[in-house]
């Protein structure tokens, strides 16, 4: 059996590429699982993979066997609620883009997607994206963000395509590593990778006129080579839920929430009512942002909204 990288998913086919940089298309055959949790596409772009080329065929190939993982991002899937869609595999990095206009951001989409990497262990950045547009205020919203997510951690970019403001900086950041790219439907997310490397000319679309929301314009995810790395493009998303959590495994994500914690009275503590509650005493305390706390009590509400044995129904 032969070892290849998957470089594009689009649901039901593959393209792999062979270490002699050959590329196949390729079908798998039978169930893959993750956790025991079941996907709506098992085989993700970043997979190492074995294969077999179908008998007479040397153009397709079946996927026999997936390669431990170093690491992924997996997702609610957006259609079947109870399955997890698999986003890629094996990152150094992974980029959220967002903008403060056109669209208007949702900030909760920031602490949505980090905590999509967190439980990995996978670098994130976040990009500002259409800083050209920005008026003063939203530069201020901006800025105050900056301090937010650096403060813990997450590095953070003011980025134009048009003015070309942090295009080097965002350059060097993915100087020879493997990077997911992520956003919703029309933050410009394309246009950044292009801007970023002309010659792979992605496909961009304007904002719908009518709604002025996003339009899909990456329907599947697919990796192409950048400055000495790669990237993985994602089709946008509009929300991002999370059938594969637990209202604990949320508290343990928020990573400065994580570090406080220690000093709850109880080893459970959620963060919300309970007496002694570090992470509360921080927040009166102005130690920690009140909009991420805020975001976190959202998530928590959700997920617990969500019926136990709908999120267990294979149990």
């Amino acid at each position: 059996m032969k070892e290849a990288k998957v470089v594009k998913s689009t649901g039901s086919w593959y393209t792999i590429q062979t270490k002699e940089g050959d590329q196949i298309n390729a079908r798998i055959i039978g169930k893959f699982r993750l956790n025991n949790v079941p996907l709506t596409n098992p085989v993700a772009v970043g997979d190492e993979v074995g294969y077999e080329l179908e008998e007479g065929d040397e153009t397709s190939a079946i996927i026999k066997e997936i390669l431990p993982r170093k690491n992924y991002i997996v997702r609610q899937s957006p259609r079947k609620k109870h399955q997890l869609h698999l986003l890629a595999s094996n990152l150094d990095l992974a980029v959220l883009v967002v903008t403060m206009v056109q669209p208007n951001l949702k900030q909760g989409v920031i602490d949505r997607f980090l905590l999509m990497t967190e439980p990995q262990d996978i670098s994130a950045a976040i990009i500002f994206n259409k800083a050209d547009l920005y008026e003063e205020a939203d530069l201020e919203f901006f800025e105050y963000c900056q301090a937010v997510y650096e403060s813990i951690g997450y590095q953070v970019f003011l980025v134009s395509c048009l003015t070309k403001i942090g295009i080097e900086q965002v350059r060097q950041l993915l100087q020879g590593k493997t990077t997911l790219i992520a956003g919703q439907s029309g933050v410009g997310k394309s246009t950044l990778v292009n801007t970023l490397d002309p010659n792979l000319e992605l496909r961009t679309t304007e904002l719908s006129d009518y709604s002025g929301k996003g339009q899909h314009t990456t329907t599947f995810a697919e990796m192409h080579p950048l400055n000495d790395g790669f990237i993985i493009d994602t089709p946008g998303f509009k929300t991002l839920s999370f059938n594969n959590l637990e209202p604990m495994d949320v508290a343990h994500n928020f990573r400065e929430f994580f570090i406080l914690s220690n000093d709850c009275r109880f080893p459970d503590c959620t963060h919300r009512n309970e007496p002694q509650c570090a992470v509360k005493k921080a927040l009166e305390e102005g130690e920690i942002s009140e909009l991420r706390y805020n975001n976190y009590l959202k998530i928590l509400e959700e997920i617990e909204d969500q019926n136990y044995w709908e999120r267990h129904r294979d149990l």
